[in-house]
């Protein structure tokens, strides 16, 4: 595999991970580390910042696991698929990728990643539901700001349908004192407490908390004196997720204490709103993080 032969830079090295190979980047700018299991990000701490991602210390590693925390790539689908497909958020996060290259350039170090149909294996869980061809593509830039964008291309002869979702995981001081900005007078479907609303000022935390945002604004997280603004593109909806305490000791992955430490604030494109792409089609979902 093409994963142990692409040359790194000095600010980038492969160790092994409790779930296989993970790139480790150390640059002035920031340090960070991407699995290839499931090309997912789980640390970035940009100088002089610190730590600004949650990782769970109870997540579960190894073949067909997801990590839980940090930024996992929910693909092709986000949540149980248009027709309760299983696994919840697609298979992406849950097998290898191949990594492609390492770049370092003066403002940071960008790691690129793929998976291709011809990547899964014909009895992994949920390869069922996509029968056409596709590459989908993660570039990941560690600085001073995290870049992360996903592109999926069909490389089928038939229309290739997704949904998908950046689902990330800040890491927070205390949710029941912190806010959001930006989502002010968007609709939204809440999931936890039921039906269609509209936000009315910055978005608090006091009960479990899973609303899906028709909105592409930029959100800002508030948490003290620390300002999180977090842009987006190729996405219609922004997904704020807190499991609070009942739901938190049901999930195994999950510390019963550890959610006033995390708020989810994700890039999604969740089904009913899927993307369309013909043969050769490509589509670009993105985010764009910076500590202000």
């Amino acid at each position: 595999m093409s994963t142990f032969t692409v040359e790194l830079p000095p600010s980038a090295r492969l160790v092994d991970g409790p779930a296989g190979p993970v790139i480790e980047v150390h640059h002035p700018a920031a340090t960070g580390e991407v699995h290839l299991h499931g090309a997912h990000v789980t640390s970035w701490a940009p100088e002089p910042h610190g730590e600004v991602l949650w990782l769970s210390p109870e997540s579960a590693y190894g073949p067909g696991e997801a990590i839980r925390g940090g930024i996992p790539i929910c693909f092709p689908w986000f949540g149980p698929g248009p027709d309760d497909w299983q696994p919840m958020h697609g298979f992406a996060r849950r097998v290898p990728w191949t990594l492609v290259g390492v770049r370092e350039q003066a403002a940071g170090v960008t790691v690129r990643l793929r998976l291709t149909d011809t990547d899964l294996p014909d009895d992994l869980p949920g390869r069922e539901h996509l029968t056409g061809g596709f590459t989908a593509d993660l570039a990941v830039t560690f600085g001073a700001e995290l870049d992360v964008t996903l592109e999926t291309t069909n490389s089928g002869t038939d229309d290739l349908r997704i949904s998908a979702a950046l689902h990330t995981y800040f890491a927070v001081s205390d949710v029941r004192q912190v806010s959001l900005d930006g989502l002010a007078g968007a609709g939204y479907l809440d999931k936890a407490g039921g039906g269609d609303h509209r936000q009315d000022g910055p978005v608090t935390f006091t009960a479990e908390t899973d609303r899906v945002y028709r909105s592409t604004a930029d959100v800002t997280l508030v948490d003290g004196p620390r300002r999180v603004v977090i842009s987006k593109s190729g996405s219609p909806h922004t997904v704020v997720w807190n499991p609070w305490v009942a739901k938190s000791a049901r999930l195994p992955d999950f510390p019963d204490a550890g959610w006033p430490q995390m708020a989810c604030v994700e890039a999604a494109i969740v089904p009913g709103d899927e993307v369309t792409l013909g043969p050769g089609a490509s589509h670009v979902l993105g985010q764009h993080i910076r500590v202000s």
